[in-house]
């Protein structure tokens, strides 16, 4: 059980670098106690010595211990609703002031007072300055209503400066929200850890999405951007709040005021590519079958005498004249195109990527997805494809999604529910992708996909599929 805790939460460089740590502090505690009682025995010599070694100590402790401890609590920070932080110059800054403060205060020099009241006038302007920039300023962004993966997505970002005296300068404009609604290792999680414990590592991360910049907002003004976003990936994106940010004016602090924002769930759908070529066979073979019902279409299908019902505009003159009595046409009906796909969800557990609970939430908490399948994104944007070509072609279509079956529907609006189910579809592992689960025999008597054109997109060869299946649907893998 700990040696699985160890695996799943820790690598083998957070290891060392603790091993060494420890060793580092431990050693550092040693040698101080060695020049403590060396001090206090007399004997310079072996006090100035331990002294030398525990500052290589100093070092390594400075090496291996502060910067995993800085990192933690940046990433710690940023969850939190804190009104400022220090930037990189901020921390040099006040290094300084600490260092030219000590060399004041120990010599008693006058010079050494003027700079350390300039630093400290810097100090204090740039923190005041900064948070009177983002003081009663308002953000409101507007998102088109289809957002498709990898194409640019215009994105429209408006600040208020409601402020009657102060203009604004350097506001950054962030959303923030998460992607899931726990991370993709909390199952992993459940298996090692307490469920209390479990629970709070489980949570998905919050996500910061930079939209746009703007230099300056007049005072009781307006000002609103049309920025371009890429979402690289399909998803989702459960908008919590707004950030807006700016580092004016000498860039020593981080000031951030954070916005609630109405929740949004923002879904970018699978990327629309052109068909196949084993996929335009398929369309091509869709829908050749002709209904021998009687109806209102095209074609021809009988010729027979008149009746008093019968509409006048169906005589048939010329085989009237022929027969020297009323002769009317009867056409087929139109049999419009009803398609059902179905996309196989099932992925083998030997493509699963092989990640350790720590690096998948390392990943995910740079907005990456790490247990992300590109045989399954081949199949989703083969399926979103052939969706928007029947859409296209005014056909009624059904989409299945591994067990879960989706209402029938035409036009747009359908469209986009389907490709919203794509977006969030995720694979499931299996051992062994066996011919079985949603590919019974009786598929072809299910009441939703009756009497329809059957499509099956599968990573599962056609050869191992069930024979009323392949009989009844077109089989096509990726």
């Amino acid at each position: 059980m700990k040696q699985g805790i160890i695996r799943q939460l820790f690598s083998l460089r957070d290891l060392r670098n603790g091993l060494l740590a420890v060793a580092a502090i431990l050693g550092g505690a040693v040698l101080s106690a060695v020049t403590l009682y060396a001090h206090r025995a007399g004997d310079t010599r072996v006090a100035g010595a331990a002294a030398a070694v525990s500052l290589v100590f100093v070092l390594l402790i400075l090496v291996f211990v502060v910067p995993p401890l800085a990192r933690n609590a940046s990433k710690e920070a940023s969850q939190l609703n804190l009104p400022f932080e220090f930037t990189m110059g901020g921390a040099i800054m006040l290094g300084l002031l600490v260092i030219v403060g000590f060399s004041a205060w120990n010599t008693g020099n006058n010079l050494l007072f003027l700079v350390l009241s300039f630093l400290t006038a810097a100090m204090v302007i740039g923190f005041a300055a900064g948070g009177i920039m983002l003081k009663k300023v308002d953000v409101k962004m507007r998102f088109p209503d289809t957002i498709f993966a990898g194409e640019e997505t215009p994105i429209f970002v408006g600040l208020d400066n409601r402020k009657r005296l102060f203009a604004s300068y350097s506001v950054v404009a962030e959303v923030r929200g998460v992607q899931r609604e726990e991370s993709a290792a909390a199952e992993d999680l459940r298996k090692v850890l307490p469920a209390f414990i479990a629970s709070r590592l489980s949570r998905a991360p919050v996500i910061r999405r930079t939209l746009d910049y703007f230099a300056y907002i007049p005072s009781g003004c307006k000002a609103e951007n049309r920025t371009v976003h890429v979402f690289p990936e399909r998803g989702r994106l459960m908008i919590r709040d707004f950030e807006i940010s700016t580092r004016f004016p000498f860039a020593f602090f981080r000031h951030r005021r954070r916005l609630p924002a109405k929740e949004t769930e923002l879904i970018v759908f699978p990327r629309l590519e052109p068909l196949k070529e084993g996929l335009e066979k398929i369309v091509l073979d869709t829908g050749n079958t002709v209904t021998q019902k009687k109806g209102s279409g095209q074609d021809l299908l009988a010729l027979r005498d008149y009746q008093p019902n019968d509409d006048l505009r169906r005589v048939d003159w010329k085989a009237t004249a022929r027969a020297r009595n009323l002769i009317v046409r009867e056409f087929l009906a139109e049999d419009d195109l009803k398609v059902t796909v179905i996309l196989d969800d099932r992925i083998p557990l030997s493509e699963r990527p092989a990640l350790t609970a720590r690096e998948i939430m390392e990943q995910e908490q740079k907005g990456l997805s790490p247990l992300r399948s590109e045989r399954f994104e081949e199949g989703v944007r083969m399926t979103a494809s052939l969706l928007s070509y029947y859409t296209d072609l005014q056909a009624e279509i059904c989409l299945i999604i591994g067990s879960e079956k989706g209402p029938k529907g035409i036009g747009a609006a359908h469209l986009h529910e389907c490709l919203r189910r794509l977006a969030v579809a995720e694979p499931s592992w299996s051992p062994k992708a066996a011919a079985a689960s949603i590919f019974d025999p009786e598929i072809a008597e299910d009441e939703i996909v009756a009497e329809t054109s059957l499509i099956v997109l599968t990573t599962i060869p056609a050869a191992e599929l069930p024979e009323a299946l392949k009989n009844r649907a077109s089989i096509s893998n990726f």
